[in-house]
């Protein structure tokens, strides 16, 4: 399949199904090739933190303190697998905080493209609780670290064919005028 092809037939599941997900071999293969995304200075300024089984407890408990409840949120129990998705930003005078940023979530999107080529159903969750201070301890984020969402990882468990929104794309492509200093 053609990058392209891939790109046109990827759809966010918002429904995985099971308890079936890649282990830890595949998400290494797959995550090698997200890897190659653009990356200003080599700084790899990113990575992943596998969520799986009773983790996802722990995470329902941290998203329910972050938003003030007590007990579990089910949030984490919707798929068997969350990939936690950190952007981990180096001191650079080549690449500012954006761009590092982007590199992460140009490693999470050919992520889910690479998963969703594999079979499996994937969805990026985000939200205010990414910023909470109980989210970010268990993820034992550092200094210069923000968790910018989880992929959602299981089989897929809506229809693929249902047909996306199109976007005006000549709307979107603009040209600078030359002519104008």
């Amino acid at each position: 399949m053609s990058a392209r092809d891939a790109m046109l037939a990827r759809r966010s599941r918002s429904k995985v199904a099971g308890d079936d997900a890649p282990d830890r071999a595949e998400l290494l293969d797959l995550l090698g090739a997200a890897a190659t995304v653009a990356d200003h200075g080599r700084l790899s300024p990113w990575r992943v933190i596998e969520v799986r089984g009773d983790a996802r407890l722990r995470l329902g408990r941290a998203l329910a303190e972050a938003a003030g409840k007590s007990g579990i949120s089910d949030k984490p129990l919707r798929a068997p697998l969350l990939l936690a998705v950190v952007t981990s930003r180096q001191r650079s005078s080549k690449a500012p905080d954006w761009e590092q940023d982007a590199t992460a979530a140009g490693v999470a999107h050919a992520l889910s493209l690479l998963l969703d080529e594999a079979g499996w159903g994937v969805f990026w969750r985000t939200g205010d609780a990414v910023r909470s201070a109980p989210v970010r301890a268990l993820h034992g984020l550092g200094s210069g670290e923000e968790l910018l969402g989880w992929l959602y990882v299981g089989r897929p468990a809506t229809d693929p064919s249902k047909p996306r929104h199109p976007v005006d794309v000549d709307a979107r492509l603009t040209a600078l005028d030359p002519a104008v200093s």
